[in-house]
């Protein structure tokens, strides 16, 4: 996200607030995308709770960050770790700058609502409905703004060394699948994930027609993510940083594809709607400083780490439903690193952050810098997500009893079914 100064005619600062709109709403409607994707990925006695927690916990998210997350990413006081002021925010009728504006409240909203939204892929099927209300209020309050503090605010500590994370491949996706990490870890697995012997079972989705239409849903809104972090019409700038998505995001697709193809010896649909995601992810911190060949790479190389990741995880006996730890952290691991690499020098100058890459004549610095804000946000992240967890396993608990997993958390948690056709029998609601 850029630091620049608000153009001054009002009708400007107008279009661009349209602008800023628009792709709050894109971003905004990538929750229909996440509902879709975790509820493909589980099991159907799970599908009704998964709509329901994640419509419920985006409001929570909307009440806490106005009163508390706003300030802490985006107050004033010349704070390098936490904002000062701006809380219980209350934005001035007429838009006079872009930034402190009712616009940009509403499109950084979004984005702390899908960090939320991505946290949720390490809970899966196992958590009580309260850990989701509780959690969303402290990652709303605490884990998420404090990191956008530092990389987004002008103040922030690490957007002063010259952090390049355009539209949050750290910020809002390392972060949340970090928070994943903490969350499952604690959980453990679902019941029949592993065996004794350590060997993983397959707990398939039920429905990988959902999971497409969630990848083509998060794809659209994604262009908000990232040429709506802009926060400009100006020079049509925001058509490149679109174009470099495109790019990144069906490189992403096709390496998944060719190498699930190559190594499993068939092209696994699910692999390629990770790769695409990934894609997508890794190129959200570099969309708008890299070349377009850079941008493919870029989505190349995730591809093939969503792949590589999700072995390994599975073999560490993690287990991420959702894929959250392959698909946002793997990726947007690589994604900010990459601009250590990529960065042009055109473009580090025209976002007025850092500065090039290494292979751009920038030598180690950015590559530092990157590499920096990826373990700085990353332990962040992980260590206070995993303490508040802790807490709140010692006080309320965090897992569902065994009856009620095997139920499903549509029945024990809600008292319904996701499904008409699961009221046939009692039976039907393992499926």
């Amino acid at each position: 996200m850029a630091f620049a100064e608000d153009p001054a005619p009002a009708t400007a600062i107008g279009v661009d607030a349209l602008w800023v709109m628009l792709g709050a709403i894109l971003v905004i409607l990538m929750q229909g995308g996440f509902i879709l994707l975790e509820t493909g990925s589980t099991r159907m006695k799970n599908a009704g709770h998964v709509a329901g927690k994640t419509i419920f916990t985006f409001g929570l998210c909307s009440l806490i960050f106005w009163a508390v997350g706003y300030g802490v990413a985006f107050g004033g006081g010349g704070n390098p770790i936490l904002g000062l002021d701006s809380f219980f925010y209350d934005p001035s009728l007429a838009i006079e700058s872009m930034y402190g504006s009712s616009v940009f409240f509403l499109f950084q909203l979004a984005f702390a609502g899908v960090s939320l939204s991505i946290a949720w892929g390490g809970f899966a099927e196992r958590a009580k409905l309260s850990v989701y209300l509780i959690f969303a209020i402290l990652f709303s309050a605490i884990v998420y703004p404090v990191i956008a503090h530092w990389i987004w605010n002008a103040d922030g500590w690490l957007a002063l060394d010259g952090a390049q994370d355009f539209a949050g491949s750290t910020v809002v996706h390392l972060t949340g699948a970090m928070a994943a990490l903490a969350a499952t870890i604690l959980l453990k697995p679902r019941i029949g994930k592993f065996n004794k012997d350590g060997s993983a079972n397959e707990i398939l989705g039920h429905n990988q027609v959902y999971t497409a239409l969630s990848v083509l849903l998060l794809w659209v809104g994604w262009f908000g993510f990232n040429a709506g972090s802009t926060v400009a019409v100006g020079d049509g700038f925001f058509g490149y940083v679109a174009f470099n998505t495109q790019l990144g995001a069906a490189g992403g697709a096709v390496a998944a594809l060719l190498i699930s193809w190559i190594i499993m010896g068939k092209a696994d649909i699910s692999t390629m709607l990770n790769g695409a995601l990934a894609g997508l992810v890794a190129i959200t911190a570099s969309c708008a400083y890299v070349a377009p060949w850079a941008a493919i790479v870029i989505g190349l190389i995730a591809g093939i780490l969503v792949f590589a990741s999700t072995k390994l995880f599975e073999k560490l006996k993690i287990d991420d439903p959702i894929y959250a730890l392959s698909v946002h952290g793997a990726a947007g691991i690589w994604g900010t690193l990459a601009n250590g690499f990529f960065a042009t020098p055109e473009l580090a100058t025209k976002v007025n952050i850092g500065q090039a890459g290494l292979f751009y004549g920038g030598g180690l610095h950015q590559l530092g810098v990157q590499a920096l804000s990826i373990l700085a946000c990353g332990a962040f992240a992980f260590v206070v997500s995993f303490v508040l967890l802790f807490v709140i396993k010692a006080v309320n608990g965090l897992r569902v009893t065994e009856e009620e997993e095997i139920i499903g958390l549509d029945l024990s948690e809600h008292g319904a079914y996701g499904y008409p056709e699961q009221m046939r029998k009692d039976s039907s609601i393992t499926v």
